[in-house]
């Protein structure tokens, strides 16, 4: 039998590099496909001299990028992880972003449809805006702002899971749905506008930790090895979706500044902030269904995870 052949768009960013260097340790053939505008070959370096593993630059969102792929012995998965998803990134590349969604998201459905293969789309707890209920279900709709600063990735993937569904339901297109939560790990940037990675970086500098507004708003995290595992658990499944992926465990955001600030051994100080406009008050996934249909739980606790994120930071800086 011949291995599986998995396309991951977007492989060279944070989450995309886990999946690329999951699925080659599992057995499969892999092409990451990126346009570099927010990964980085850093990240995909120690997979490159694997004969499985084939990277091209391109742009999903562009016509015809996708044609240039190896795609010639065929394509089993094609998981669609191509967007920029940092705040920082979204805020500077917008309409990128958006194409992102909607482009990159039609081209890489019509290739998994041509090859017969099972399409994972990576959308994101975004899509629920600021929830007025918490834990969020994947059966509620959202609160969410379409001309607000976030938009831009909020509608993009908005739209994305829209295209996704229908192309199921006009085309037969073999598709899931995954809706991940403050995901954390190494390979994550420093400056990209996320809390965990900004506070690593400050802590470890010895730099006062900034923490947006009085810190009060809360976040879910869930370790990177983790989240690749309730990915690829979807996509081993018949599952269409949406799912929701994340830790279950809702921590103010200070709280987890002064967990950063102890697991790194700082003295950073904890200062406080402007907070950024659509800052969502709360975010907490459901995450029953994923227990119930694919046996998936998050394994890392907070504490490990932390550990080998700071550790992975103060040996990229040494």
């Amino acid at each position: 039998m011949r291995r599986q052949r998995a396309l991951v768009t977007g492989g060279a960013g944070f989450l995309g590099s886990h999946l690329c260097e999951r699925l080659l340790a599992d057995g499969a053939e892999v092409i990451c496909a990126d346009n570099l505008s927010t990964g980085t070959l850093r990240n995909i370096a120690h997979l490159r001299s694997d004969p499985a593993f084939h990277f091209v630059h391109a742009d999903v969102a562009e016509p015809g990028a996708l044609d240039r792929l190896p795609t010639g012995d065929g394509l089993d998965l094609v998981l669609h992880f191509a967007c920029p998803a940092a705040p920082a990134d979204y805020l500077r590349l917008p309409l990128e972003t958006l194409a992102a969604g909607s482009d990159g998201t039609r081209h890489a459905l019509e290739l998994a449809a041509r090859h017969g293969a099972r399409f994972v789309l990576a959308s994101t707890s975004e899509v629920y805006g600021d929830p007025e209920t918490s834990p969020q279900p994947e059966s509620y709709h959202g609160n969410v702002d379409p001309v607000g600063p976030r938009s831009v990735y909020d509608e993009a993937k908005r739209f994305a899971e829209t295209l996704t569904t229908a192309h199921h339901r006009a085309r037969g297109t073999d598709t899931a749905i995954v809706r991940l939560f403050n995901t954390y790990g190494p390979r994550m940037r420093p400056g990209d506008g996320r809390a965990v990675p900004a506070f690593i970086r400050q802590a470890l500098d010895g730099a006062p930790v900034t923490v947006a507004g009085d810190g009060s708003q809360t976040r879910s995290l869930c370790y990177v090895d983790d989240t690749i595992d309730g990915i690829l658990a979807l996509a081993a499944s018949d599952l269409r979706g949406p799912v929701n992926i994340g830790g279950c465990d809702e921590t103010s955001v200070l709280e987890i500044a002064k967990r950063v600030v102890g697991t790194a051994g700082s003295h950073s100080a904890i200062k406080f902030g402007p907070r950024p406009a659509d800052d969502p008050e709360v975010r907490c996934p459901d995450t029953a269904l994923a227990r119930e249909r694919l046996g998936w739980h998050p394994r890392v606790g907070e504490q490990e995870g932390l550990r080998r994120t700071i550790a992975w930071f103060a040996e990229a800086a040494a």
